[in-house]
């Protein structure tokens, strides 16, 4: 059968560029060989915040007295009650994105696809032709050598959203946003968390001060925290695990229930039909251009198997454009230093553009306006004052970088994002009025500061 184009891989790049082609009059089919929505959707971002709903709930609960409230009896986590609704709400969402291709005439295909031609395209045995053909593959947990995934102590993301019971220990290596996330989802319920990073600080691509913010916060959640450390082998013993690390104090050895190895990932380009094709790849990543076309013609590739941030949002931005390209719309290319980042701790972290480090090393002269939560009436009646909003410009007063710590400062990122976008200035941001008492507030806050005109500091 032959389609106008053919997307492999059904994730936030997959199935966005699937529906936006079909919107644009394509013939689409999407391949797919395991959930529609792919990793995302069914073992990352979407089950994840389940999770990390309860958790919060959890936690608002036992400090209910806090708030004036008296919760009469012992509140329990329920660890299999939690996962049920996580994998729940996964169920529903993919569900969705079905709905979604069938309202938009997409034939889904399941089954693994693999190149075997220019436009050709073979899913067990099945031969399919498309005029062109994206690859939105996606990434799986990265394994270390040293550290032996067996899905039982030694874990890696998948497996811990799946854990029926809670451990009482849990040592968890990484602290990306999927290492911390999981770290204090189970130091809120309970269990003794040790994180553990290799880099200097925790959370090290966002902002020192964030860092700072919130290794003070996982302490503060009884996390031992190890920055500086390297892991240099885990072995399960018995019904233990024991962690070899190097760091400040020399060697040590941890022990611990389980393990979750969260160091990063790799990309989904092995058995896909590159190497055939003579598609040219880097460090196991595929090359594009900005547009997303491979240097083979009709094939192009999206998402977390080309050089980006591998986010979702990212994925699904490069969907657009790689299909508004292909169905000659001119799109503007995106824009890789205004990618939002978010981190779904408690509290939360936001983030966009340059931190102050990365500006000071370019060379730009900034001005750095902060607004401090335990300033803002709304965050003070919330009960959320911990963290704040940096905000970075340069010699123009132009908006570079934007770094929150807080209670729900990941809904608060758009406008940052938007106004770095758009080039805004100090002055703009510090004279948009913002309605109070709101935690966005402290947006405005935060560019008076940079001028020297802040009223609240």
């Amino acid at each position: 059968m032959r389609y106008d184009l053919i997307v492999v891989g059904s994730g936030p790049g997959g199935y966005v560029a699937a529906i936006r082609a079909a919107q644009l009059g394509k013939k689409v089919a999407l391949v797919e060989r395991a959930e529609v929505g792919g990793v995302c959707l069914n073992w990352g971002c979407i089950p994840t915040k389940a999770l990390l709903k309860s958790a919060s709930v959890y936690r608002h609960c036992k400090e209910a007295a806090q708030y004036g409230l008296t919760v009469e009896g012992e509140v329990k986590a329920d660890l299999a009650a939690i996962v049920k609704r996580s994998r729940t709400v996964a169920e529903t969402m993919s569900k969705g994105i079905q709905f979604l291709l069938k309202k938009n005439a997409i034939d889904l295909i399941q089954g693994h696809g693999r190149l075997t031609a220019p436009h050709t395209l073979d899913v067990a045995g099945e031969v399919y032709e498309a005029d062109h053909i994206i690859l939105a593959t996606g990434a799986r947990p990265r394994q270390m050598p040293c550290m032996p995934i067996d899905g039982e102590r030694i874990l890696s993301s998948k497996e811990a959203l799946l854990l029926e019971k809670l451990p009482e220990t849990m040592i968890v290596v990484g602290s990306g946003a999927i290492g911390s996330e999981l770290a204090w989802f189970y130091a809120a319920l309970g269990v003794k968390v040790t994180l553990v990073e290799y880099l200097p600080r925790l959370m090290p691509l966002e902002d020192e001060e964030v860092s700072k913010a919130m290794e003070r916060a996982f302490r503060k959640l009884r996390v031992t925290v190890m920055t500086g450390t390297a892991v240099k082998g885990a072995r399960v013993v018995g019904e233990q695990c024991e962690v070899e690390i190097e760091g400040k104090k020399g060697t040590e050895l941890l022990t611990a229930d389980v393990v979750l190895s969260a160091v990063g990932i790799v990309p989904n380009t092995e058995g896909i039909g590159l190497e055939e094709l003579g598609v040219e790849t880097e460090r196991g990543k595929v090359v594009v251009d900005q547009f997303y076309r491979t240097n083979v013609e009709g094939v192009y590739a999206i998402g977390d198997i080309v050089k980006g941030p591998a986010l979702a949002h990212v994925a699904s931005a490069e969907a657009i454009c790689c299909v508004e390209a292909i169905c000659g719309l001119n799109p503007a290319p995106i824009d890789y230093t205004t990618i939002p980042s978010c981190i779904f701790t408690s509290p939360e972290v936001a983030s966009v553009g340059l931190t102050e480090q990365q500006a000071v090393e370019q060379g730009i002269t900034i001005k750095v306006g902060r607004f401090p939560f335990t300033a803002s009436g709304k965050a003070t009646a919330a009960g959320e004052r911990d963290g704040f909003v940096k905000l970075i410009f340069d010699e123009e007063e132009r908006l570079i970088g934007a770094h929150l710590v807080g209670g729900s400062v990941t809904e608060l990122l758009a406008e940052p994002t938007l106004a770095k976008a758009l080039g805004a200035t100090a002055h703009q941001l510090a004279r948009t009025i913002h309605a109070h008492p709101s935690m966005n507030e402290a947006m405005m806050e935060a560019a008076e500061n940079a001028l020297g005109c802040a009223i609240h500091l």
